[in-house]
Parts: C-alpha cells; sequence; structure tokens
C-alpha cells in the first residue's frame, strides 16, 4: 500500500494570500498635529488683530498734541518761526510723532543752534532751544556773501543789524580768525584801540582794521618773530609815536622783525582860488 504523506500547509495554487494593515500617515490623518496648528494660527491672528486695534487707537486725534512749550528763553527767534516749525515738523500724535523730525524742523530755524524736544504727558511738547550768539559778520573769498559768525566759531546765516567787526578769510577758517581776533582784541585794548576787521589772507598773512580807521599789517606768523609779540611792541610804543606824527596815521606796518613803519594820510593840495 501506498503511503500518504501528512499535509503540513495549502497548496501554494490554492492559498489565499494575507492582507498587511497600513496605518494613515498623511498630516490630516493627524489630529494633534491639526490642533496645534489652528492653535498657532488663532494665536497669530489675535496678536496681528491686537497691534492692528492699538495702532488704529493711538492714531485717533484723542491723542493730539495740545500745546508746544519752549522752555529756554529767546531773543532772536520769533513766535511766528515756532509756530511755523511745529506745524512742518509735528506729524502725527503723542505717540506716532517722530522726535527726530520735530527736533530737525527746530533747529533749520535761522537763529537756533541746536534744539531739544521731549513728550510731556498728556498732551504737550517741550522744546529747548539754544540760540546762536553772534560774534562777527564773516565773508569768505571774493563771492561778496556775508554771513555770521557765533560765539564757537561757527559760520551761519541770518540777518541782524548789530555792530559786529567783521571777519574774511578762506572757508573753513571762521574758528581760527575768531580766536585770532580775540587775542588781538585783548592786546589792543591796553591803549583803548578797538579792531573793526580782521583779515586771513589766502597767503596766511593778518590785516587789522580798528574803528578809527588805521589799518595795521601783520603778515604771516613767524616762528622768530611772532604775531603777538610783533602786536605787543607796537602796542608799547604807539601812543607815544602817535603824538609826534605830523599827520593822521593810515597803515602801521608790523613786518619788520625790530620795529615797525607808518604811513601818514598825504594833505590834499590847496586848490587855486577862482
Amino acid at each position: 500500500m501506498a503511503e500518504h504523506q501528512p499535509a503540513f500547509g495549502r497548496n501554494a495554487s490554492t492559498a489565499r494570500p494575507a492582507r498587511a494593515t497600513v496605518e494613515p500617515r498623511g498630516l490630516w490623518h493627524r489630529p494633534e498635529w491639526m490642533n496645534g496648528i489652528a492653535d498657532a494660527l488663532l494665536l497669530f491672528a489675535s496678536v496681528a488683530l491686537g497691534y492692528a486695534a492699538m495702532r488704529a487707537a493711538l492714531a485717533m486725534p484723542l491723542f493730539g498734541f495740545r500745546e508746544v512749550v519752549v522752555v529756554s528763553p529767546l531773543s532772536q527767534v520769533t513766535s511766528a518761526q515756532l509756530e511755523f516749525a511745529a506745524r512742518s515738523g509735528l506729524k502725527g500724535n503723542f505717540f506716532s510723532v517722530s522726535l527726530d523730525d520735530a527736533r530737525a524742523a527746530f533747529e533749520k530755524l535761522p537763529w537756533v543752534r541746536r534744539a531739544e524736544v521731549r513728550r510731556v504727558w498728556p498732551a504737550t511738547l517741550e522744546v529747548k532751544l539754544e540760540e546762536h550768539v553772534a560774534a562777527a559778520y564773516w565773508r569768505a573769498g571774493d563771492n561778496g556773501d556775508t554771513r555770521l559768525v557765533n560765539q564757537q566759531g561757527e559760520v551761519f546765516i541770518a540777518a541782524t543789524n548789530a555792530h559786529l567787526p567783521v571777519f574774511s578769510g578762506p572757508e573753513g577758517s571762521a574758528s581760527q580768525v575768531l580766536e585770532r581776533y580775540r587775542d588781538f582784541a585783548s592786546q589792543l585794548a591796553s591803549i583803548s584801540a578797538v579792531p573793526a576787521a580782521l583779515n586771513y589772507s589766502q597767503r596766511q598773512a593778518w590785516q587789522i582794521r580798528l574803528e578809527d580807521g588805521l589799518v595795521i599789517e601783520l603778515g604771516r606768523d613767524q616762528p622768530n618773530t611772532p604775531l603777538g609779540e610783533r602786536l605787543a611792541r607796537f602796542v608799547s610804543v604807539w601812543p607815544q609815536a602817535r603824538t609826534r606824527l605830523q599827520a593822521p596815521a593810515t597803515v602801521a606796518d608790523l613786518r619788520y622783525p625790530t620795529g615797525f613803519a607808518v604811513q601818514v594820510a598825504v594833505a590834499p593840495s590847496n586848490k587855486a582860488k577862482q
């Protein structure tokens, strides 16, 4: 008899294939991720809405400036100029105004050297101004343009009828001319002479014109004969020398190492009588 082999499994041709279970992995099938994204979007929208609401509230006329207060005494800047600067420089309200723009608007005024501005709650802009203090008129080169020099040696543009000395020199030399003027004026004060004009040439030569019309030629500064030394020598002898002159002096030339020369006015010749 033929022996039958035991069957250990189904025949390959008749067995049904096994099916594997695959879990969904897309973003839309992750509830916890979707909830986190929704929360983030909601937070962003809330922040954006709050920011927009805040900006809208701050832009309301309720926070506009009610007054501009100048806390420094003024002698040159007028009320009309201040009003013009305030209208042109104050763009926005108490919260949105640019203090830099406001400061720049006030510093554009002719006599203002420096401006400081700050907010004062609830609706005030406080302004502190430093005015130029004119020390002299300034003429640079041959262009005929007349400006002013302040006490710091800075050139600025403004209008005045004040009695001031006249400086002239190359562009950028105003502070140097002012410093020399103060030195020369201090030395000349001992003989009651007042400089009316000081000229500094392109060749670095100095010339003083006094209020009585006398022109003092100092020339260039030299190591062996400094300007101050030459002027001091002139001051020490000029009162006596002036009394010996037969005519008014017009020019005193101090460019000599050990002395000075004087030019006097020539008396006009008498015209023949008709």
